[in-house]
Formats: C-alpha cells, sequence, structure tokens
C-alpha cells in the first residue's frame, strides 16, 4: 500500500471514494448521510496543499495502467491534536487495513501527537472500529474548545440526528502500538 499527499488532479477521484463509502449508510437508515455532498475541490485543494490529504494507492495500477486513489484521510491541528477531520475507503477495498494504515500515516505526519475524530456511535465501521484500533470515547467532561466547536457545527448540520461522539487515540511509539 501505497500512501502518499494525492496530486491535484486526483482530487476528483477522492469526491468519488466519498460518494461510494457513503452508499453502506443506506442500509442503515441513514441516508441523508448517504446523499450528502462530499468535500468541494476548493476545500480538497486546500487539504492537498497544506500536505493534510493523504490517499491510498494499490501497489500497482490495473494492467499496469495509473494508479488511482482506492481510500483517502483528511486531517488538520485542533487544540495539539491531529484531528482526522475524514478518512473513507472505496466499499471495493474494505477489510484490507487501508483506513488504519491512513490514520497511522496521519500520526506520523502529524507529529506524534494524540489523534481525535468524531464519529457515529452505532455505525459498525465508525466508533466500534476505531474503539478496535485503540481509539476511545470522549465524556463531555474531556472535550477540548476545538473539539466542542466541531461538535456544535456537526450537530448545526443535523448530523446529531444519529448517535454521535469524539474520540481520541494516544501517541504510539515508534515502530510499535502501544
Amino acid at each position: 500500500m501505497l500512501i502518499q499527499v494525492p496530486a491535484l488532479d486526483e482530487l476528483p477521484a477522492l469526491r468519488a471514494i466519498e460518494r461510494a463509502a457513503g452508499e453502506p449508510f443506506r442500509a442503515l437508515g441513514m441516508a441523508a448521510i448517504a446523499d450528502d455532498e462530499p468535500p468541494s475541490l476548493e476545500l480538497l485543494t486546500d487539504f492537498q496543499r497544506t500536505g493534510r490529504a493523504l490517499a491510498a494507492y494499490e501497489e500497482a495500477g490495473p494492467e499496469g495502467g495509473r494508479r488511482l486513489p482506492v481510500g483517502y484521510l483528511l486531517w488538520e491541528p485542533v487544540d495539539g491534536c491531529t484531528h482526522i477531520e475524514q478518512v473513507s475507503v472505496h466499499p471495493d477495498h474494505a477489510h484490507r487495513g487501508i483506513g488504519r494504515t491512513l490514520i497511522d500515516r496521519a500520526e506520523r505526519d502529524g507529529g506524534r501527537v494524540a489523534l481525535t475524530l468524531t464519529t457515529f456511535t452505532e455505525v459498525p465501521w465508525n466508533a466500534p472500529y476505531y474503539t478496535r484500533i485503540g481509539f476511545r470515547a470522549l465524556p463531555d467532561a474531556e472535550l477540548t474548545p476545538g473539539l466542542r466547536a466541531i461538535r456544535a457545527h456537526e450537530a448545526a448540520l443535523g448530523l446529531d440526528r444519529w448517535p454521535r461522539v469524539a474520540m481520541r487515540r494516544e501517541p504510539r511509539r515508534e515502530g510499535g502500538d502501544g
């Protein structure tokens, strides 16, 4: 698996990944999430130019052709942590460790500080998955000002129609999981 900052001309592929990754939400009665518009090219460009967009590629392209991204992650610094703004993997490439590899790379690129994210609590590939890879749910008393602002913005967007949580993973030692 190759992880790198995507080229500008690959940003439309990230939007396609987001659309495909949203489709499984329909089966959970969350069609509004599936129908949500992916990040704009302008926003993706901002993340790409600052080096805070990461894309995952299979080692070889189809039949020797150009490799296309199969997953992506956007991150930003929030209150001294690396906040995972979005991580999506195309469903055709799910269950291969791509999301975790992207998250681990964001941790490295963000300076080996704690990782944070917000997510749905009852979606199997959201909070339960993040718990399995070392994140813990944060009680309200542990939310930083930045995380409170993110959660308020999500609530204003209507995402709180489904239970959500902020999560944190402490930095891992170089070369290990703990």
